[in-house]
């Protein structure tokens, strides 16, 4: 009994986290548990609700890392609640154990569901308020956020001082149509269906290669493309409220 109690006492856990995920899978929540003693803790775990304990053995003055599946049901934030840290050592006739919990949380986007295509691209007045110019032309149109392959010597690097990303002047020679993913055109559909609809837009759009943005109620997100494009898109569905 001494020894099962003393395998747990002083350890010390970390919050966990997790990276990202859509609903429906797992967020796989990895937490440090911490040893700050001269001798090694043999058979330490933490347990979710009823699924099966996770072991680790953590070393003297050292740290091991438990990865616990936690089932991600619906978007949002995810928080795994509490968690038991329980050891059975020496014999596994005895168990002691205890609580820990945090506030960290796991962010879990929206489904990919939907069976529409992408919307078509229109001109780019529709996405920016700035008129059409003649093809060919070089009369200033404004900006748009930087892509990797972009010209230098396009880059605003005044205003580039000034803000945390980088902009690129555009010119009415090189306004091409802007796709938008734009909650206005589910029409009636229900939010949720909305919200997966949209999020199957963003992977669809991302792994062709397009530069997208997105409308949806209260966020407007400029055309770009890449993670980072990504990322903001889906927490954006992953955090609306109506």
């Amino acid at each position: 009994m001494w020894q099962a109690h003393d395998n747990l006492l002083g350890l010390i856990i970390h919050p966990g986290y997790a990276d990202p995920v859509f609903a429906g899978q797992d967020a796989q929540w990895i937490v440090r548990v911490e040893n700050p003693d001269a001798k090694p803790r043999y058979g330490v775990a933490l347990q979710w609700q009823d699924r099966p304990p996770q072991y680790v053995d953590v070393p003297a003055s050292g740290v091991a890392t438990v990865t616990l599946a936690i089932p991600a049901k619906r978007r949002g934030w995810l928080r795994a609640g509490r968690l038991r840290v329980l050891t059975r050592y020496p014999l596994g006739l005895l168990q002691a154990w205890s609580w820990v919990e945090f506030a960290q949380g796991c962010l879990v986007y929206p489904p990919p569901r939907g069976q529409r295509p992408l919307p078509a691209a229109l001109p780019n007045s529709v996405g920016s308020g700035l008129g059409e110019q003649s093809v060919g032309s070089e009369d200033y149109a404004g900006f748009r956020p930087y892509v990797p392959g972009d010209s230098p010597r396009r880059i605003a690097w005044k205003t580039a001082t000034r803000m945390d990303q980088l902009l690129v002047k555009r010119f009415a020679d090189q306004a091409r149509p802007e796709l938008w993913l734009d909650w206005r055109l589910l029409g009636l559909d229900p939010v949720e269906a909305r919200l997966a609809q949209l999020c199957q837009w963003i992977l669809k759009a991302e792994s062709d290669g397009r530069q997208y943005g997105l409308r949806v109620p209260g966020v407007h997100l400029p055309p770009a493309h890449g993670d980072i494009q990504r990322r903001r898109c889906l927490e954006a569905l992953a955090l609306f409220t109506e």
